[in-house]
């Protein structure tokens, strides 16, 4: 293998370590039995098919092509190795910028021999944390591999993590059908913008490639907030260090230009989640029965959280921000909902020009007068 990652250069990030770290820490998941997971996978692949009609009904969005990203169930190890494919594409730009600049840095020598390594590491461990919580997700770049097949042309891929259905559904004590539906409307409603609004991708994957540019972050001080974030699973920060108002990754790469680059992301992503959320309760009445018992109970566990030491890592890696963005997005999407009726909402995927501003988000009216007043001048 070649590039970062592979032996031929150590690279920032030994991305084969990554993976080989997050599989041999990840949790085992909910005990059951050889014949319960077939039952399971083959019920999420079956709800994960049914949703595409549901969604596209209840949002109007058609899409012109057939949908040609896969439903991947999968379990905490395949998630894992999902992403590290999706972050070695998505930062390559980046990680590539700080190899040039690693020569000159001080420490530089020590970065070289050791620093890949240390880094594949320490992101195996936050994947293998993270592996445990994440129930479905939409992989928009995600490339393609022969054990994770991708979408043709660029398309994604939606992964269902099983162990993790079965896990909430149970701590939950909710109706477990009803539940994995539930679970797959959100999922398929990400899909359904993306192939149903085709300049969608190329415009967030510009956004981000546009932010990467303008970062200005020494390999040192990178590798410091990855380090940071694993010792906080390991117990290793000081309770001081976990109550100090930290920085998360998103943080660290802030110029002027890159905070205008994240309040467009930032609206962006929260219209993308709160979207997810609205349709899902709006199809579920209809389709889940137990969907008010569900949802009420899947609110109080995003709201409770879960130890002082997932609020630290939270807070590190910018997850508090997206928590912020089902609430906020949801509430834009039902104001311009209740304001313009669905047909009126569904202009916000007109063109990029047309998505909300970060404080449209917080002011749903101004969205509605902007966009609204502009199409019928």
């Amino acid at each position: 293998m070649t590039g970062f990652g592979g032996t031929a250069s150590p690279g920032m990030v030994d991305w084969n370590l990554a993976v080989a770290t997050a599989t041999r820490l990840v949790r085992p998941g909910p005990d059951v039995t050889r014949d319960e997971a077939r039952s399971v996978v083959a019920e999420l692949r079956r709800h994960a098919k049914a949703s595409e009609e549901h969604v596209r009904g209840f949002t109007r969005l058609a899409t012109e092509q057939s949908h040609d990203t896969p439903v991947l169930v999968v379990d905490r190890p395949g998630w894992a190795r999902a992403n590290v494919a999706g972050f070695r594409e998505i930062l390559k730009p980046l990680l590539d910028k700080m190899q040039e600049r690693r020569g000159a840095t001080p420490g530089g020598a020590v970065l070289g021999a050791v620093g890949g390594k240390v880094t594949g590491v320490e992101l195996g461990m936050l994947l293998s944390f993270l592996s445990s919580r994440v129930l479905g997700q939409y992989e928009t770049f995600a490339p393609s591999t022969r054990d994770l097949p991708a979408g043709k042309n660029g398309g994604g891929r939606l992964l269902l993590v099983a162990p993790n259905i079965v896990h909430v559904e149970r701590e939950l004590d909710v109706e477990p059908h009803d539940f994995r539906l539930w679970v797959c409307l959100h999922e398929e409603t990400h899909r359904t913008q993306f192939t149903a609004v085709p300049w969608l991708r190329d415009h967030l994957e510009g956004e981000i490639q546009s932010f990467l540019a303008e970062t200005d972050v020494d390999p040192m001080t990178f590798l410091e907030r990855v380090r940071d974030a694993a010792q906080s699973l390991a117990g290793g920060r000081p309770e001081a260090e976990e109550d100090d108002g930290g920085r998360s990754f998103v943080d660290l790469v802030q110029t002027p230009a890159q905070r205008e680059i994240l309040g467009r992301l930032t609206a962006v992503m929260s219209l993308l989640e709160g979207h997810a959320d609205y349709v899902m309760d709006g199809v579920g009445p209809s389709v889940v029965p137990s969907v008010a018992e569900i949802r009420e109970k899947f609110q109080q566990r995003r709201a409770k959280g879960a130890s002082r030491l997932d609020q630290a890592l939270r807070k590190l890696l910018g997850l508090d921000a997206k928590l912020r963005q089902y609430r906020d997005g949801e509430r834009f999407v039902r104001a311009v909902v209740d304001q313009v009726g669905v047909d009126g909402f569904n202009r916000v995927w007109t063109s990029p020009n047309t998505l909300p501003t970060k404080a449209e988000i917080a002011k749903p009216a101004d969205w509605v007068a902007r966009v609204h007043r502009t199409a019928e001048s």
